[in-house]
């Protein structure tokens, strides 16, 4: 029998270490962020610093979350990124 050598799992990098480590509190599911994602854009184009300390970390850690946001935030103002 040919036995081929398993590889282990690759190292984290530096930015997936530290996004399993981000305190996420206030903790927010994908749901919550999903239903408070339209006021959250509309607050940040009205009020720039706008600070909602649950939807920010929530964004910090979801890159599918943060596109919802940015694409959000394209469509309001116009810009096509």
């Amino acid at each position: 029998m040919n036995e081929t050598p398993q590889q282990g799992p690759r190292p984290l990098s530096a930015a997936a270490v530290e996004a399993l480590l981000l305190d996420t509190t206030p903790w927010l599911s994908c749901d919550d962020c999903f239903e408070r994602m339209d006021a959250y854009a509309e607050e940040l184009l009205r009020a720039r610093p706008h600070h909602d300390p649950g939807m920010d970390r929530h964004l910090q850690g979801c890159p599918a979350c943060r596109e919802e946001v940015d694409s959000l935030l394209a469509l309001l103002t116009g810009g096509t990124d």
